[in-house]
C-alpha cells in the first residue's frame, strides 16, 4: 500500500514485491538454520551443565558458595486459560502489563529479568535478600493490577552465563520451585533462607517437598512481610 501511495501502479508494485522476495527467500533460509543451531547449542550446554554439576555432588566435590546469587521464577496463574477464553490480542495486553510491573519492581531491588516467558519471568539477582524482596513486591503488585495471581519459585546457588542466559541445577531448582507454588505465594529453598537473613521478612517451612524432576527432597519455605 505503502508503495502504491507513492505513485506506483499496482503491476509495479506487484513486481517490485516480488523482486525483493526473491533477494530475501535464501536469506530467510539461512536465518532459520541459524536459530535452529542456535537454540540446540543452547539445550546441550543446558544439559551438560547440569549432568555435570550433578556428577559433582555426588562425589563430595560440589561446594556450595558463601555468597551464591539467586534465580528467581513468576509465572501467573491460569494464563493458559485465560487466553484461550480472551484469544490472542488479550494474551499479548496480559504479557506487555506483567513485563512492565515486573521490571521496575525487579530494578528497584538490584534484579535483573533475563528473559520473558510468556506467562513469566526469570530473574537473575545478586544477592538471595534482593529477589526475596522484590519477589514479595512483585506478586502484590501483580495482584492490585487486577492480573491473574502469580506463584514464585528463588533458589540461590552457583550460575554459569553464557550468550545472554543462565544455565544449571539452581535455575532448574528454581523453576520448579516456581510450578509447585500456590497462586500468591513466594516459595524458596534452604539455601535462600541461609543467606537472606538480613532482609526484613519472616519464613515459614512448609515441610520436605518432592518435586517435579528433582531427586530426593528439598526443604521448601513461604516468604512472607512480618506481621
Amino acid at each position: 500500500m505503502a508503495l502504491v501511495a507513492s505513485g506506483m501502479t499496482e503491476g509495479e508494485m506487484l513486481q517490485a514485491q516480488a523482486d525483493l522476495g526473491s533477494q530475501m527467500t535464501p536469506l530467510i533460509d539461512q536465518a532459520l538454520l541459524a536459530i535452529y543451531h542456535a537454540q540446540q547449542e543452547h539445550t546441550w550446554s543446558q544439559v551438560f551443565v547440569e549432568h555435570v554439576e550433578s556428577a559433582l555432588e555426588q562425589v563430595g566435590l560440589y561446594r556450595r558458595l558463601d555468597r551464591p546469587p539467586a534465580m528467581c521464577f513468576l509465572d501467573l496463574t491460569g494464563y493458559t486459560r485465560l487466553t484461550e477464553e480472551r484469544g490472542d490480542e488479550a494474551a499479548a495486553d496480559l504479557a506487555a502489563r506483567l513485563a512492565t510491573l515486573v521490571r521496575r519492581s525487579s530494578q528497584e531491588h538490584r534484579g535483573t529479568p533475563v528473559k520473558w516467558l510468556g506467562d513469566g519471568v526469570m530473574f537473575y539477582f545478586r544477592e538471595p535478600a534482593d529477589a526475596v524482596l522484590a519477589a514479595l513486591e512483585m506478586a502484590e503488585v501483580v495482584g492490585r493490577q487486577g492480573l491473574p495471581p502469580a506463584h514464585v519459585g528463588i533458589h540461590a546457588g552457583p550460575v554459569i552465563f553464557q550468550d545472554g542466559d543462565y544455565f544449571g541445577r539452581t535455575v532448574n531448582l528454581a523453576a520448579r520451585i516456581a510450578e509447585y507454588a500456590r497462586p500468591g505465594e513466594v516459595l524458596v529453598s534452604q539455601e535462600v533462607v541461609d543467606t537472606a537473613d538480613a532482609a526484613p521478612v519472616s519464613f515459614v517451612e512448609i515441610g520436605p517437598v518432592e518435586l517435579k524432576g528433582v531427586p530426593g527432597t528439598l526443604r521448601l519455605y513461604t516468604a512472607r512481610h512480618p506481621t
